[in-house]
């Protein structure tokens, strides 16, 4: 239910931008949830793969003096009940070859995962939880990705993409330990022909 409501947030939650700004593409995708990057001490904690749907804006005026990122709305529901989140921020695109580009993006992001352990921190109860379940120490995240985008015919395009969520002991205290998604999006760009 706290996932559904999620996405549902995710997509309506900030009705400003959306009026404000034309959508300039939508993504639709896969992900494989929780995987390991640097420290594997958490990749073997939650599993089953996430559906992640994103709505890009067009840059407004304001965003052209740093770099011309395009806003979004994403919302990641993990299909086995583990964490799915809701998130907004900015993507930058940097073309490197005829029909290539690179996405680095940064936002803020709201999850439905654990928080903290259940027990006080060091109760030999916590262990059989904490053998399965992330603890991210907040529910608010930072959000970083970044994607190698392929053009195809007319306005369709493909992305694999990576994103990290953590609040890098700067929006949140405690445990902190990340989660890692990366998979495959389709695209539809407005406007390409």
């Amino acid at each position: 239910m706290r996932a559904a409501a999620m996405l549902i947030a995710s997509f309506v939650g900030f009705p400003v931008l959306a009026c404000a700004q034309a959508v300039d593409e939508v993504r639709l995708g896969a992900l494989a949830h929780n995987i390991c990057v640097v420290d594997c001490d958490n990749a073997d904690k939650e599993d089953g793969p996430n559906i992640s749907g994103e709505i890009v804006f067009a840059t407004p005026d304001i965003l052209k003096v740093i770099g011309k990122p395009r806003p979004y709305l994403v919302a990641s529901v993990n299909t086995q009940g583990n964490t799915s989140f809701g998130a907004a921020g900015l993507h930058w695109n940097w073309d490197f070859a005829e029909g290539w580009s690179l996405e680095p993006g940064f936002g803020y992001a709201i999850h439905t995962g654990e928080e903290t352990f259940p027990f006080p921190q060091g109760d030999p109860r916590n262990d059989p939880v904490s053998a399965k379940t992330i603890y991210f120490g907040s529910r608010d995240l930072f959000r970083s990705s970044l994607a190698l985008s392929r053009d195809l015919a007319g306005p369709w395009g493909v992305q694999i993409m990576y994103e990290h969520l953590s609040h890098g002991q700067i929006i949140g205290s405690g445990r902190n330990q990340g989660l890692d998604n990366i998979g495959v999006r389709v695209s539809y760009a407005f406007g390409e022909q």
